[in-house]
C-alpha cells in the first residue's frame, strides 16, 4: 500500500501542474477518500506550500501563481528508482550526452536528499553488483535524441546527414516511426526518401537532424523494435547462412540472441512444422555452436562450408565424451 507520504507528495505534483483541482476530482487521483484530500492539503500547508482553497461550484485546491518549489521531494523508493535507473543506463550505454552527465545528476540528487537517505543510497551504490558486463556509451546528443523524439509522436518528417557503416555519406528525408534502444545503442527507423524502404539507423551515426513542415501516417501496426531486430539481421557480413529448422517461428526466435537472425514461417506443404532461418556473420566458426542450442534438427541451405564447422564441432564434443568413459 502506498504510504500517506508518498500521497502528499503526489498530491503536490497534481498542483504543481497549474490550475484549480476540485476535491473530487483529487480524491480519485489519489484513490483516496475527500475527507483525506482535505487532510493532505492541511499537511503541505503545515510545510508552508502555498496551498489554497478555492470556493464556488468549480472550487477545490489549486499552489499560489509565481510560487518555487525546492529543487527536489522524493520517497525513498522514488530516489532509489532514480539512482538505479541512472547506474543502469550507464552501464548499458545508452546515457545521453557524455559520461559525465550521468555522475553530475547523480551528485545533484545526492546533495538534496536527506543525509540519512542519501547515505543508505550510497551503501546500496557500494555494494550492489550486475551479472552482464558494462557496455561501453556511444555517446549520442541529447538535443538529437530529443529532436528525433518530438518528431516521431508529431509525425514530422526530418532530414538528416548520416555516416554508414561503410563510410558513406548521405543526405536524406526520413519519417520517423520510432525510437528503439537496443544493446547499448540507439536507432531510428521510419520511411527513407534515398531508398523509399522502412530503413534503421544508428544515431551515433547521424551528424544533423532538421524538422521540415508537413506530416505522414505510420503504418498500422508498425512495430519499431522488431524493425530494428530484423534490419540489424540483415546488415551485411562476410557470411549469408540460411538455414531449415524444424520448430516453430516462436520456439526459434525464444533461442536465438535478439538481432542476430530471421526467422520466417515456410509455405504449408511439405515443409510444413519447419521454418527458414536467416542470418550473417563475419566468420563461420561460432555459428555451430549457435545451431546446437537450438536443440531442435536443422538443414544447412548455404554455405556450403558451414557443414564443415558443424562436423568438426560434432568431432570434438563426441571426443570429450569418450574421453571421459573410462573415468566413469
Amino acid at each position: 500500500m502506498t504510504r500517506p507520504t508518498a500521497r502528499v507528495l503526489a498530491l503536490l505534483e497534481i498542483l504543481q501542474a497549474g490550475g484549480t483541482h476540485t476535491v473530487a476530482e483529487l480524491a480519485r487521483r489519489l484513490e483516496v477518500d475527500e475527507r483525506t484530500v482535505r487532510r493532505y492539503a492541511g499537511h503541505l500547508i503545515d510545510l508552508d506550500v502555498p496551498v489554497r482553497s478555492v470556493r464556488g461550484r468549480y472550487g477545490g485546491y489549486q499552489i499560489a501563481p509565481g510560487y518555487r518549489m525546492p529543487p527536489l521531494m522524493l520517497t525513498d523508493e522514488e530516489a532509489l528508482a532514480v539512482l538505479l535507473g541512472l547506474v543502469a543506463g550507464r552501464r548499458a550505454g545508452l546515457t545521453a550526452g557524455p559520461a559525465a552527465i550521468m555522475e553530475s545528476t547523480a551528485a545533484k540528487l545526492r546533495r538534496v536528499l536527506p543525509k540519512a537517505l542519501a547515505r543508505r543510497l550510497e551503501d546500496l551504490l557500494a555494494t550492489v553488483d550486475f551479472t552482464a558486463p558494462s557496455r561501453p556509451a556511444v555517446a549520442t546528443e541529447t538535443s538529437l535524441l530529443l529532436t528525433l523524439a518530438q518528431a516521431a509522436r508529431n509525425r514530422r518528417p526530418v532530414a538528416l546527414r548520416y555516416t554508414a557503416w561503410d563510410g558513406r555519406h548521405s543526405e536524406r528525408t526520413v519519417s520517423p516511426y520510432g525510437i528503439v534502444a537496443h544493446s547499448g545503442r540507439w536507432y531510428l527507423t521510419g520511411a527513407d526518401s534515398a531508398s523509399g524502404e522502412v530503413r534503421t539507423f544508428r544515431l551515433d551515426r547521424i551528424q544533423t537532424a532538421t524538422t521540415l513542415p508537413g506530416t505522414f501516417e505510420t503504418p498500422a501496426g508498425f512495430d519499431p523494435a522488431g524493425r530494428v531486430l530484423s534490419g540489424l539481421a540483415e546488415v551485411p557480413r562476410g557470411h549469408e547462412v540460411s538455414l531449415r529448422v524444424q520448430g516453430t517461428a516462436a520456439q526459434v526466435r525464444s533461442r536465438l540472441p535478439a538481432g542476430l537472425a530471421t526467422v520466417r514461417e515456410l509455405p504449408s506443404g511439405q515443409d510444413a512444422g519447419w521454418v527458414r532461418v536467416r542470418l550473417r556473420a563475419e566468420q563461420l566458426d561460432w555459428v555451430p555452436a549457435l545451431l546446437a542450442g537450438l536443440n531442435c534438427p536443422f538443414v544447412i541451405e548455404r554455405p556450403a562450408a558451414l557443414r564443415d564447422h558443424v562436423r568438426a564441432l560434432a568431432g570434438r564434443l563426441a571426443a570429450c565424451a569418450d574421453a571421459g568413459a573410462g573415468n566413469a
